[in-house]
C-alpha cells in the first residue's frame, strides 16, 4: 500500500494521524487508532493494514485489528490480565477508543500520549497514561524506528504484584504467507516455549538461529525469556527483513507472563521478553514486552525501549 492510500483511508474514516519523519521514510501514527504506528519505506507502508479497522468502529461484537505496531497492556489473560473482565475475550474499550494527543514534536521525533482506564480480569480498575516516544532515521538505506513504550500508573493506591500485573507490550504486525519466517538466536532450549499448542512442526535450527515458519498454516505463539537478545521477521518474496531489539529492564522490574490464558488461571513465572504470534489468516506479529515491579506505586512508569530496523 502506498502511503497516500493509507492517508486517504484515515481521512475517509475521520481519524487523526501524525507523520513522524516524512511520507517517504518514516511512520504514520494513528492518534485515533490505538496509537498504532505504520512504518513507511520509499513511500510504501511496510506493516499490515486493515482498512476495515480504520473505516469502522470496534464493538463488543467483534474486534477490528488495525495492523501496524501497537502498544497494549500485558498480561492478556489469567486472573490479572485485561482481556476477560466481562468473561469473554475483548480488547479493552479504553484502548480501542483512546484519543492520543501529541505532547512533543521536533524534527524526526514525537511523543504521543493517551489516558486509558483499564479493568483487570478480577474487576480492579487501573488508571493509566500510555505514551509512545517515537523517533525515525534512515541509516545505510534502512529505516530505524525507535519507540520508548511507557505505561504510567496514575491511581492513588499502591498495588502489589498479587493484585495487579502491568507491563508495556509492543506488537508489530505484518502480512505473512508461504516462505515467511521469524528468526532469533538459538540459545538454551528452556529460553523458548509454546504459549498455546505445540509449534514444533514449524521450527528448525540453522546457522545458529532458531527459525519458525509464519506461513499461515497454524495458529501459534512462542515466548522467549531475557536470554534472547533480538527477534526478526523475514519475507523473501518482498525482500523484507525486520529486526527488533529491546532495552534491558529498569532496576526493580521483572518480565511477566503475558499469556492469553483463561481468567481463572494464575500467571506463571515465565517472564516474556519477546514473542512471535502466527495467525492462520495470513498475518503475524513480532512482539517485545517490558516488565513490572513487585509493587506498583502511584506515578510509577513501566517502560521499555524498542528499536525496529526495516530493510528492503
Amino acid at each position: 500500500m502506498k502511503i497516500k492510500d493509507l492517508i486517504e483511508l484515515f481521512e475517509k474514516g475521520k481519524r487523526r494521524f501524525l507523520i513522524v519523519g516524512n511520507e517517504q521514510n518514516g511512520v504514520l501514527a494513528g492518534l485515533d487508532l490505538e496509537g498504532r504506528i505504520f512504518a513507511i519505506m520509499n513511500g510504501e507502508v511496510v506493516n499490515r493494514v486493515n482498512a476495515e479497522a480504520i473505516l469502522r468502529q470496534t464493538t463488543k461484537e467483534g474486534y477490528l485489528n488495525p495492523g501496524g505496531d501497537g502498544l497494549w497492556p500485558a498480561p492478556e489473560g489469567t486472573c490479572l490480565g485485561y482481556e476477560y473482565p466481562c468473561g469473554k475475550w475483548r480488547v479493552p474499550p479504553g484502548l480501542t477508543g483512546a484519543r492520543y494527543i501529541v505532547s512533543e514534536e521536533e524534527g524526526n521525533c514525537a511523543k504521543i500520549c493517551a489516558e486509558i482506564d483499564l479493568i483487570n480480569n478480577r474487576g480492579l480498575g487501573i488508571s493509566t497514561i500510555f505514551s509512545r516516544a517515537i523517533s525515525t532515521k534512515m541509516t545505510d538505506g534502512n529505516l530505524v524506528v525507535s519507540v520508548k513504550e511507557s505505561i504510567q500508573y496514575i491511581g492513588a493506591q499502591s498495588l502489589s504484584k498479587d493484585e495487579c500485573l502491568l507491563a508495556p507490550w509492543s506488537l508489530c504486525q505484518f502480512d505473512s504467507g508461504p516462505g515467511c519466517e521469524v528468526v532469533f538466536p538459538d540459545v538454551d532450549k528452556s529460553a523458548v516455549w509454546d504459549m498455546y499448542g505445540p509449534s514444533d512442526s514449524e521450527r528448525f535450527s540453522r546457522d545458529g538461529l532458531l527459525r519458525t515458519k509464519t506461513d499461515g498454516d497454524i495458529r501459534y505463539q512462542i515466548g522467549m525469556d531475557k536470554r534472547v537478545d533480538w527477534i526478526g521477521f523475514r519475507d523473501p518474496a518482498k525482500g523484507l527483513s525486520v529486526t527488533r531489539t529491546a532495552s534491558p529492564l529498569p532496576e526493580g522490574q521483572d518480565y511477566i507472563d503475558i499469556i492469553d490464558a483463561p481468567p481463572e488461571d494464575i500467571p506463571s513465572g515465565k517472564g516474556v521478553r519477546f514473542s512471535v504470534y502466527s495467525d492462520a489468516s495470513d498475518f503475524m506479529e513480532i512482539e517485545a514486552a517490558g516488565g513490572c515491579p513487585e509493587t506498583i506505586q502511584p506515578g510509577e512508569i513501566m517502560s521499555v525501549d524498542v528499536k525496529t530496523v526495516y530493510s528492503a
